[in-house]
Order: C-alpha cells, then structure tokens, then sequence
C-alpha cells in the first residue's frame, strides 16, 4: 500500500509540473486568441499582445520602415496592411524600440545571426515554396578538409525516393550561398528543398542531389554550432576544397553521377564569385554553370580563361542578375565577354536588387534547364 501511495504522489507531482510548464505557455488565458499574421483576401493583419508596452512599431521587408500599431482590446496591438504581391517577406515588431519577433508565428528564418518571421504571401510565383506532397532529405554530413586544415560541414539534399532506390544514380548540383551566409542560407532562405520538391514532383526538373557548402573557408559550420574559427589566406583555398575535396567526398559517399554532364555549380553574390572561379580553374569539372547576382571583372586574362571553359565545354550558362542590382554592371560585363567569346548562354534579367526575392526565383527557373 505504501508502493503505490509513493507512486500516487509522484505521478500527481509529475502530473502537477506538467500543468505549470503549460501553463507557462498559457497568455492571457480565458482570452481570445491572438491571430497572427492573418491573411484576408487583398490585406494581412499583424497583432501583438503586449500589456505594458508604450509603443508598438512594424517592420517588414516591404513596408520600407517602420509603421505604427494600435493597442485595442485586453492590450493586443494590431496593424492591417494591403496584401503584398505573391513572394516571402520577412517582418519583426519593435516594442519600445526593441525588436522582437512574433509569438504567434512560428516560421522563421535565420539571415546571419537574425531570426526573422517569415510571411508566405500565396500565389504563382510562391507555389513552389511550400512544402510539396513527396519530400526529399535534408542532412548534414562532415567532410575532412587538408586544404582548409579543418572538418567541415555540409547540407545536402537528395530527394523523394533516394532512400528507396539504393540502385538508382544522381546528377549534383553544387549550390552556393553569397557572405553572411553559411550551409544553411539557402536551405533556410532560398528554401531550396522545397523547390526542388515541386519542381520534381511536377516533373519540371530532373530528380537530383544539392549539395550546399560553407562558402566561409575558415568556417568549420554555421555560427549556431559555436565552433572557433580560423584565418584562412590562401587565395582561392575554398574553391580549390570545393572541386578537388567535396566533390570527390559527394561522389564517394552518395550516390552520384561522377560526370561532367552530371554536375552543376550555382551561386549567388560571393558564390557566383565562387562559382565563375571555380569555372574557370577546373574547366573540365561542370557542364552547367549559373551564376547569379555577381557577374565578372574586366581583366586581361578574362577571354583566355573563358575559352578554356569553351574548349572544354558545357552545356548551360545561365547567368541571373537584377537589373537594380549593385552586380548588374558586372553581369553586363560578363554578358559582353560572353559574346564576344562566341559561348551560348542566356541572360535573365529580373526586377529588384541583391535580395533573396530574385535568388528563389533564379532557383525556380534554371533548375528546371539542369541535366536534359
């Protein structure tokens, strides 16, 4: 009888912990709940509960500043915006002048070291943004780096029914993100792996693996892991580990197409600094190259080295910029070069600038060219 006093009391104190810890989570109980972002059919409402606060302010990614909130009822401060065009836009709120993400929102997206909420704003050009019925994976294996001197962090996708077709081979897409990003920007922001879920799914593109590295050399991983970091000099060390070590780890480790025709390289900002480089010292390495947001240098070595990438051929050169983009005079002068070298290629001008806006859509559109 005491055995099961004793278990009595332990499971009502358990129970009892349980309880507190939700009730922890429980605001404003016996209240209506707070809703937010709502999207209604032409505006979307933003509500904050915030008692003590003295001023509330928002600030999205489309408003171009901040925008007062109104406190109403039980202290829940809201504002109602026109509904902006179909894309993903990033906002926080600003209470006292600290800023502070939405409670009710739980996508988020991290953008260096901030954490912002995420508003999908339904229509054609964002279908493919959301989650897709057949879902590939995402992992993220380690690889040991001479070159670099460090064991280094990867993201790599392989898609719906890789794990169900041990038989079955791959083309690669090596994927790179711009600075201030890490393994993890385009798997966060560029939402990577849903496109490439719909797009398969549709039968749009080619099912294919992503490989999505460091662009930092002297990065072991995301800063989120708190691993130290090192001085890296060597010029063009990290484009020199991408070719001749993770490639190589790639085609080792998953199942990979080890071909030219079968590999592609795609970067934005800094990763299609990466990815030109890296072009242009191993030639022979990718048949499909997309730079986007980045374009090239005039330079007296610049048509020589772009005919050792015609004479070793290719089969896409797909080169995206925004046409208000900082790196839109250096995509003209890539374009030019390209020309006057007589090499194929296409040039896909978008609105807007060096934003997340253009690098999706670049992802949605050449994705579907790789590998026919």
């Amino acid at each position: 009888m005491k055995k099961l006093a004793l278990i009595a009391g332990i499971l009502a104190i358990a129970g009892s912990l349980s309880a507190q810890e939700l009730t922890n989570f429980s605001f404003g109980r016996g209240a209506a709940p707070v809703i937010s972002p709502e999207i209604q059919a032409d505006s979307v409402t933003f509500r904050l509960k915030a008692d003590y606060a003295t001023y509330v302010k928002f600030s999205g990614s489309w408003t171009g500043g901040q925008l007062e909130m109104r406190r109403g009822e039980n202290n829940v401060w809201s504002i109602k915006l026109p509904l902006p065009s179909p894309e993903i836009y990033t906002y926080n709120f600003v209470v006292d002048g600290v800023a502070v993400n939405d409670p009710q929102n739980i996508q988020v997206q991290r953008d260096g070291t901030r954490f912002l909420n995420m508003l999908i704003v339904p229509g054609e050009r964002t279908e493919n943004y959301n989650e897709a019925a057949h879902r590939g994976t995402v992992s993220h294996p380690w690889y040991d780096s001479k070159i670099l001197g460090i064991n280094r962090r990867l993201t790599v996708y392989t898609p719906y029914g890789y794990e169900a077709n041990p038989k079955q081979k791959y083309p690669v897409l090596y994927l790179l993100h711009g600075a201030g990003g890490d393994e993890e920007a385009w798997s966060s922001m560029g939402r990577a792996a849903q496109i490439l879920d719909n797009l398969i799914e549709k039968g749009l593109a080619k099912p294919m693996i992503v490989v999505m590295p460091n662009g930092n050399p002297g990065q072991q991983a995301a800063g989120t892991l708190n691993i130290p970091t090192k001085q890296v000099t060597e010029q063009d060390a990290y484009v020199k580990s991408l070719v001749t070590e993770i490639v190589p780890f790639i085609e080792k480790n998953f199942r990979a197409i080890p071909k030219k025709e079968s590999r592609a390289i795609a970067g934005l900002s800094m990763g299609g600094g990466h990815t030109t480089r890296a072009t242009i010292l191993y030639p022979d390495v990718f048949d499909y190259i997309c730079p986007l947001s980045s374009g090239i240098r005039e330079s007296a070595e610049l048509d020589s080295q772009l005919q050792g990438i015609k004479k070793a051929g290719y089969k896409l050169y797909w080169v995206g910029c925004g046409t208000s983009d900082f790196a839109w005079a250096n995509t003209e002068v890539l374009d030019k070069a390209l020309t006057r070298n007589g090499m194929t290629h296409t040039l896909y001008p978008s609105e807007g600038g060096h934003t997340w806006y253009n690098w999706r859509l670049y992802l949605n559109t050449f994705a579907r060219l790789l590998f026919k």
